[in-house]
């Protein structure tokens, strides 16, 4: 199948729209004009259910289609449970990138996660360092479940010349995040944290690690600004980072997110507990060359994060 650009009247499909990611990019959808978009709760389409999806595709024939749908998790959700992050996303991944094979989708956008590219990457890490040494041991499993992902569009593409596409978003965090401490990742968790310690008037927070590595965090608002950039731009083999090309170290986070939270106490650092790949920053100039740069600075994304979670609390991923 030819390169493809997605139209304003093209049935697109995102699977996984409820989440943080999913939902961010059928609501950009929606603001730019794109009327026939189409999500599936899990109750209505298990996407770990190969007939299922069949099913789905046959009936649907989405002209598009977005794969946001994953299992996700922090730390401690990746390390205790690797079994079930490497064959809940890849079996995902199997299903829906296949069936939009045989049912001729136009086009298909993948979304990974920065975890891919190994533990000691040269930085900024350039789409290139892919498969070029060891993983992060505490999300191994999720990032060779992504890995395969991204790889199985790039040989759809070879193979059958499917305009299937693939990104590589930096850490997100924003309105319909996972609150849940034991499965959250470290921005909503620090909300979360925060936010409880002020309400009950705690004197200090426990902060897992040491505080040291340095993370890259894009508002979840302009990553969907860039996947929907990439939907209509983009065709090529290689994944795309998205990203800010700026970082932070985790202390300063925490600072920043006690400041918004407005909480008074004191973070005590629990250094016992592992503190992850110590540098992630995703070199963004592929995406950049291209013409997108992020709107979103972090010290307002938090705010804005922040303003959502205690807005929604009663009904927030906790």
């Amino acid at each position: 199948m030819p390169d493809y650009s997605v139209k304003k009247d093209d049935k697109i499909y995102v699977a996984g729209h409820r989440g943080l990611v999913g939902s961010a990019i059928t609501q950009k959808l929606l603001e730019d004009g794109y009327a026939r978009v189409i999500g599936r709760t899990h109750a209505e389409l298990d996407l770990l259910n190969q007939r299922e999806v069949v099913r789905f595709f046959e009936e649907e024939r989405p002209d598009v289609v977005v794969l946001a749908a994953a299992k996700v998790g922090g730390i401690h959700a990746n390390h205790t449970k690797p079994a079930e992050f490497a064959y809940e996303n890849m079996q995902i991944q199997c299903n829906v990138i296949k069936a939009a094979h045989d049912f001729q989708a136009k086009k298909l956008l993948f979304l990974g996660s920065t975890c891919i590219y190994p533990r000691l990457a040269p930085q900024p890490i350039q789409e290139s360092s892919l498969l070029t040494g060891p993983l992060e041991e505490t999300n191994e499993a999720y990032a060779i479940a992504k890995i395969a992902g991204l790889e199985m569009c790039r040989f759809f593409k070879r193979q059958y010349g499917d305009d299937f596409i693939s990104c590589m978003p930096a850490n997100l965090y924003g309105p319909r995040d996972n609150y849940d401490l034991e499965g959250s990742h470290v921005l909503p968790a620090m909300i979360r944290r925060f936010h409880e310690a002020k309400a009950d008037r705690r004197e200090s927070v426990e902060l897992w690690g040491t505080g040291t590595p340095l993370r890259e965090f894009l508002y979840v608002d302009d990553m969907a600004a860039a996947c929907v950039f990439l939907l209509e731009h983009y065709s090529g083999e290689q994944h795309v980072n998205i990203g800010t090309g700026q970082e932070v170290s985790i202390g300063k986070l925490a600072q920043l997110v006690k400041e918004t939270v407005g909480y008074q106490g004191k973070i005590r650092w629990n250094a016992s507990m592992p503190d992850g790949t110590p540098r992630k920053l995703t070199d963004v100039s592929k995406l950049n060359h291209m013409g997108w740069r992020h709107a979103i600075e972090l010290e307002e994304g938090i705010r804005l994060a922040y303003e959502w979670f205690a807005d929604n609390i009663d009904k927030a991923r906790v």
